[in-house]
């Protein structure tokens, strides 16, 4: 299921803050690296897990790959999510309700 590949990919925090980069706009895996204090292959290996679960693309642009943000991945996501959203008001209306009863 491509949802489990989605979240088992970023309940690494590497992977997180490496796809929290891309969103803020693409860059090479160099750029990527700067500030993680992880090696070239670690980030490689990083980046093969988020392309695997669709959440990051690549394109090679000569002899230099540049990720970014696959929007089709962040389309699953929020498909899932969704899913779940009009649950969570009625939870809270009814907690709401509920603390407000014991309150004297």
């Amino acid at each position: 299921m491509v949802e489990n590949d989605i979240f088992r990919a970023l309940a690494d925090p590497t992977r997180r803050l490496i796809f929290e980069r891309l969103a803020a706009g693409g860059m090479n895996a160099t750029a990527l690296r700067e500030g993680l204090g992880v090696s070239q292959p670690a980030i490689s290996q990083h980046l093969a897990v988020l392309r695997d679960a669709r959440l990051v693309r690549e394109e090679r642009q000569g002899r230099v790959k540049r990720y970014e943000v696959d929007p089709d991945g962040v389309a699953l996501i929020a498909a899932w999510l969704g899913k779940y959203r009009a649950y969570w008001p009625a939870r809270m209306d009814a907690l709401r309700a509920t603390l407000t009863d014991m309150t004297p």
